[in-house]
């Protein structure tokens, strides 16, 4: 079940909203659980027994982790670290270990080995990386572990942001599970249904809608594909990609808003980033700061303690080190993001960049002001969004060069004015937070709106709704890009 289709518009979200405005206090959260269990057991029955299995083991670890010596204290530290990488692991990326290393068999002349294909559980990556912080932040005592089994299944299953985020820490969330009175006022829910609205209306009338010329131009042999049409895929992707993922992000701080919880916000205006630096610090936001708590920081302080020496390769230390922390921290947001050679190098090429950025990328950005940088900055992130695009590395070496040849070609897809219209619409609400005016009056939409703006723009979700809702039922749904990861 997905956030933009009828089952869940129409009947699913009124009757669990109804439901839960007219129960008890103390029978919401065992009621959004079994919402949550539900909406993820409606397309992978299945997975929600290994969800279930891990969840429950992960509680009674975190529990004796709590209350033991730092020897055992440590030992069931890793314990939750080696069972939730090792169910990630065996899910998401086991069949592209088994066709690597059946690739490599081929190369000596060997058998391939014979491998039944595993399914992916949806939202795999990140009810993993949810479960892993709960487990750093426990053994780090930063929090206290979650006392009732049913407020961490909750952290884990609460449907909002089970499937695609954004990653929450226990610290931001586990006051919010016990009590949250005082944010169920009716302009907190009036502000989550404008913020689920807008969210909505991203993914299914701008992202859809770029989707379905992107997959034509993505699916040209090199007879059909010309340099125009290159860069129109490239940009619509682009943009694709930002406002079905940052939709999704929308609905779901706006749906959890409405039952009273403040989700950490995932995405501000990425695309008028000036360098990669800055493009991490607005994209994806709770993943960013995930891999630089929980991965980046404590392998350079680990590094930093086996490097004595001041300076290495004509370098300073603490640069050597940032380079060798970037990379690796980058490495596994790649690989986290999917079990495929593009993914991997795509987040080597984004780690490549902020060391670029450290080394004099910055420094030329200050020199040649925002715009341009922020240009560059674009035309990066467009290639890089193609690399994260392409079925394998031969396709997007196909169709960068594609893009910079600047030929022509004969293809039956046509470029029409609905495609560039929504192009232009999704363009303005991409950049247009380059002024700070635009980009403090979102912020005090999404936060604490006035009157007038939450009656006005109440008016505005409702007409939003109905387009979109027009829109699925002519059309059907797209699931979202990040289902997949």
């Amino acid at each position: 079940m997905v956030f933009s289709s009828s089952l869940f518009l129409l009947y699913f979200l009124p009757v669990f909203l109804i439901l839960y405005y007219i129960l008890w206090k103390k029978l919401k959260n065992g009621w959004i659980l079994v919402a949550s269990i539900a909406f993820y057991g409606w397309g992978a029955p299945v997975f929600v027994f290994y969800v279930a299995v891990s969840v429950l083991v992960d509680f009674l670890i975190l529990r004796k982790m709590d209350s033991t010596g730092q020897a055992t204290r440590k030992a069931f530290f890793w314990i939750s670290v080696a069972m939730n990488l090792g169910l990630l692991l065996y899910f998401k990326y086991m069949n592209f270990f088994v066709d690597q290393f059946n690739e490599i068999l081929g190369w000596f002349g060997g058998k391939p080995v014979h491998w039944t294909a595993i399914a992916l559980p949806v939202g795999i990556s990140f009810i993993t990386f949810q479960k892993l912080a709960c487990t750093f932040d426990v053994y780090r005592k930063t929090v206290s572990p979650f006392r009732k089994i049913q407020d961490y299944a909750l952290y884990i299953f609460m449907f909002p942001q089970l499937l695609s985020g954004p990653i929450v820490r226990p610290g931001q969330i586990a006051a919010q599970i016990t009590d949250r009175a005082q944010q169920e006022t009716v302009d907190d829910r009036l502000t989550g249904f404008i913020r689920f609205m807008i969210g909505l209306a991203k993914k299914v009338l701008i992202a859809d809608t770029l989707a379905q010329t992107v997959t034509q131009i993505f699916s040209l042999n090199s007879f059909q594909l010309s340099s125009g049409l290159a860069w129109a895929g490239a940009i619509a992707y682009t943009f694709r990609i930002y406002f079905d993922f940052s939709g999704y992000t929308d609905m779901a701080i706006g749906l959890a808003r409405m039952i009273g919880f403040r989700l950490p916000e995932n995405f501000k205006f990425p695309y008028i980033s000036v360098g990669i630096t800055e493009f991490w610090k607005r994209w994806h936001i709770t993943l960013s700061t995930w891999l630089r708590d929980y991965i980046f920081l404590p392998l350079v302080y680990s590094v930093s303690r086996k490097m004595p020496r001041e300076k290495y390769f004509g370098l300073k230390a603490d640069l050597v080190i940032y380079l060798i922390g970037t990379l690796i921290t980058f490495f596994i947001c790649g690989l986290w993001h999917g079990a495929a050679w593009p993914f991997i190098l795509w987040g080597i090429y984004q780690g490549l960049f902020l060391i670029l950025d450290r080394l004099f990328l910055l420094k030329i950005y200050k020199r040649i002001t925002r715009i341009p940088g922020m240009i560059i900055t674009f035309l990066i992130t467009v290639i890089g969004w193609v690399m994260f695009r392409s079925p394998n590395m031969d396709f997007f070496y196909f169709f960068v060069r594609r893009m910079f040849t600047f030929r022509t070609a004969h293809s039956d897809v046509w470029l029409d004015a609905k495609f560039w219209t929504v192009l232009a619409i999704a363009a303005v609400f991409s950049f247009w937070g380059i002024s700070k005016k635009v980009e403090k009056w979102v912020e005090r939409l999404y936060d604490k709106p006035g009157s007038g703006l939450l009656i006005g723009f109440s008016i505005l979700a409702v007409l939003l709704f109905i387009l979109s809702e027009a829109t699925i039922t002519s059309s059907g749904f797209r699931p979202f890009i990040y289902f997949r990861f």
